[in-house]
């Protein structure tokens, strides 16, 4: 398992974070040009973490130069503010080990919350969720949380731009590098044909440091990304077969040969189970 961890002049709160994660095996910080010592701070409490520099500036670009550099099966994302436990790793592993492709964190589900959020913030996300789930079929009740778990073979899926665009201009982002990420993740981990469990968890406000309050600005990206997503998604031509990932060696039985398809989700749909209350199945349409 790796944990990526995006971080901007973090120097004070990283360390929180990473004393507090459960036995992980490997840790990949992404450091976004930091002014501070966070690079040096993060190699000092775990001696092993693997510190890569973005390529470009934004969230988006950060996690996916984290993603390029990660080699574990499954692949958790946590913010270096110290505004998720990182204790709620197993939660979301156990998730994925039960038959989900990807398991997105809500905090404003049962079992979650956000303790950060002002009452205009609340009402905001629960506005533009349910935008989202009239437009993509969804039951989404959290777009923009940033912990995440996923199986590393179908991050390909989400198709974010990767570490180097050819063509793109020096000093330029492309779509999807800037902090609308967590939005199209969120979209697109559905719409694509995941199969997607959003797991209760619990927002804290930054341990060291303010954040600005920017609530008109963000919820106009928001609806940019909707309107974006729901235009690119009637665009979108059809993903060959042949480009999809490979089968996950754990839907694999004796019976079945590892060259025979298994159908559009990479890993088997497991019994239902009993239902819980801090869970929720969010289906895509299976549309890629």
């Amino acid at each position: 398992m790796t944990v990526v961890i995006p971080a901007l002049n973090e120097e004070h709160n990283l360390p929180l974070v990473l004393e507090n994660l459960p036995p992980v095996n490997e840790v990949v910080v992404v450091d976004g040009r930091s002014d501070d010592d966070t690079v040096a701070v993060a190699r000092e409490v775990r001696p092993d973490v693997v510190v890569v520099r973005q390529t470009r500036s934004g969230k988006g670009n950060a996690l996916a130069c984290g993603f390029a550099a990660a080699t574990g099966d499954i692949v958790v994302t946590l913010n270096a503010d110290g505004s998720a436990d990182p204790g709620e790793i197993p939660r979301f592993v156990d998730a994925l080990l039960s038959g989900a492709e990807a398991a997105h964190g809500s905090r404003f589900r049962y079992g979650g919350d956000h303790r950060d959020a002002l009452p205009a913030e609340r009402l905001g996300h629960t506005v533009l969720s349910r935008v989202v789930n009239v437009l993509f079929r969804t039951r989404f009740t959290d777009l923009s949380c940033g912990y995440n778990a996923y199986w590393r073979e179908l991050l390909p899926v989400l198709d974010l731009p990767g570490p180097e665009v050819p063509g793109l201009k020096r000093g330029r982002l492309a779509w999807g590098d800037g902090p609308e990420v967590e939005t199209l993740i969120t979209i697109r981990m559905a719409t694509r044909g995941l199969r997607v469990v959003e797991v209760a968890t619990v927002g804290y406000p930054r341990i060291h440091g303010d954040r600005p309050r920017r609530l008109l600005p963000s919820a106009l990206r928001v609806l940019r990304t909707i309107a974006t997503e729901y235009a690119r998604r009637w665009r979108r031509v059809p993903v060959e077969a042949t480009h999809r990932p490979a089968p996950h060696p754990r839907s694999l039985t004796p019976d079945r040969p590892a060259d025979e398809p298994t159908g559009r989700h990479s890993v088997p749909l497991p019994p239902r189970p009993r239902r819980r209350a801090d869970r929720r199945v969010i289906r895509g349409d299976g549309r890629y």
